[in-house]
């Protein structure tokens, strides 16, 4: 693919598909900002590393597979800066006194409490509507595993936002996508 037809492309996918995957980094990130950040990494990294074999039809599915690896990988990184962090010395920090009230709770707050391999599952299930073994596959992981995530997940998340309706025998259980600042739109 030439350079010029590589740019165009990533224009065009940045144009009409942006905001549909920076919804997508949001449900992963729970921050605007590091959404913007991740949705823009994942453009460098597919797009400055274009190979033979680069389909342009499915330069999305790599942007969103790039946009999980990222992440995924930034955890990693977080887990093992928190397993020595205590070694350092750092400030006291205030929390907010103020609790959270239950009329306040939203989705997204929810999703903050998951951590990022179970809030990773449940995006991939309920936002990006893939199947178990689609998101073991997506995740480098058993199915197995991706079905524990799920179900700590959903519980957790019950437990914060009440029952889910219509449970299902995998485990998971079918909830419209409750999105972002009162919109209930899907990508």
């Amino acid at each position: 693919m030439s350079h010029g037809r590589g740019d165009e492309l990533l224009a065009d996918l940045s144009r009409s598909r942006g905001g549909a995957l920076t919804r997508y980094a949001f449900l992963l990130t729970g921050d605007v900002g590091a959404a913007q950040d991740l949705v823009q990494d994942a453009f460098v990294k597919v797009f400055s590393r274009m190979r033979t074999g680069f389909v342009p039809d499915a330069a999305e599915a790599y942007v969103r597979q790039a946009i999980l690896t990222i992440y995924i990988d930034g955890y990693r990184r977080r887990r093992g800066w928190e397993a020595v962090r205590h070694l350092m010395a750092s400030r006291e920090t205030a929390t907010d006194p103020a609790p959270a009230s239950a009329d306040t709770i939203d989705l997204s707050t929810a999703l903050r409490r998951l951590s990022p391999q179970e809030r990773a599952s449940v995006v991939l299930r309920f936002y990006a509507d893939l199947t178990v073994p689609d998101i073991a596959a997506q995740m480098q992981l058993s199915p197995g595993t991706v079905k524990r995530y799920l179900s700590n997940a959903i519980h957790k998340l019950e437990g914060i936002l009440g029952p889910m309706k219509d449970r299902q025998d995998d485990g998971a259980a079918t909830v419209p996508v409750t999105t972002v600042h009162g919109r209930t739109e899907r990508s």
